[in-house]
């Protein structure tokens, strides 16, 4: 590998200076800083975009362990250095108190921390009776891979109780009663 040092590089003609060709790769190396005076153009750039809007009433019954929703989506990065920037709002009911997560293939992410009885997860639920309440959940995360990766919303019943996705806890067929609609957004964001 061929090596030149400099202090400065400068455009033969024009305004323009371009580092490699299409395709290539340019790595900056761990404990380097690239430093912008200028303007810089392309970092954050939105690269694609997967939605999903569902509107599946669903009922999570009670037990010891998590369970998926439909609300699920998957991107495929073009990139491993690039990022995924998740979009969750889920309409949510519950009879008594619930837990939501977000998840990445099978891996839980933005936990909280669980001491003593206290569970780890994205965020708590409660919107009981008629009603559902809307969770909204925002996450950048570094998947580090170019394969298919599928985000998805977990849910679970506090003291076995039961978790309802789209429609409300008590269900009753009156216009008093909510049935509501829930979304999934993934961008690919250059990393």
């Amino acid at each position: 590998m061929s090596k030149i040092n400099v202090n400065t590089w400068e455009p033969e003609s024009g305004t323009d200076l371009t580092l490699g060709a299409s395709g290539d790769t340019i790595t900056i190396p761990s404990g380097a800083t690239i430093t912008n005076s200028g303007t810089a153009s392309g970092f954050g750039k939105v690269l694609q975009v997967v939605t999903l809007q569902y509107s599946t009433a669903e009922t999570h019954s009670s037990g010891a362990s998590w369970q998926n929703t439909g609300l699920s989506a998957a991107i495929t990065p073009s990139s491993s250095s690039n990022k995924v920037l998740v979009l969750i709002s889920a309409s949510i009911g519950t009879p008594s108190y619930g837990f939501a997560n977000i998840v990445r293939d099978s891996t839980a992410l933005n936990q909280g921390t669980a001491t003593g009885d206290r569970v780890a997860c994205t965020t708590g639920v409660y919107h009981p009776s008629y009603s559902t309440g809307m969770e909204t959940i925002t996450l950048l995360d570094s998947p580090s891979t170019t394969s298919a990766t599928t985000y998805l919303l977990a849910l679970y019943g506090y003291n076995g109780n039961t978790v309802y996705l789209n429609r409300a806890a008590l269900d009753d067929d009156a216009v008093s009663t909510a049935r509501g609609s829930s979304s999934i957004t993934l961008m690919e964001v250059a990393g």
